[in-house]
């Protein structure tokens, strides 16, 4: 890991075309501005954390719903008919 130390306005290079630029230096944090073409996918470390555990979450499978999928791709066998003929007699 590359660390280095910018004061308010100064820029880092990434790249040819992302620039990071120091918005404000507080207390409690740092505001940053990121100019990144739109094809460059930029994300908050925790909010991707979030979404992948909830992507996860979502297509994890209880039993009951492993049954449902079973029962949707193998149907039960078809019912005799009642009268006691095949398709194939009438």
């Amino acid at each position: 890991m590359l660390v280095l130390s910018r004061r308010v306005g100064e820029r880092l290079v990434i790249g040819d075309d992302i620039v990071v630029t120091v918005i404000e230096v507080r207390s409690d944090g740092v505001r940053i501005g990121i100019d990144a073409p739109r094809h460059v996918r930029v994300h908050r470390a925790e909010v991707l954390d979030a979404l992948t555990a909830a992507n996860v979450d979502a297509v994890a499978a209880d039993d009951r719903t492993a049954a449902a999928l079973r029962r949707l791709v193998s149907p039960a066998p078809a019912q005799p008919d009642p009268s006691g003929t095949s398709p194939a007699d009438r």
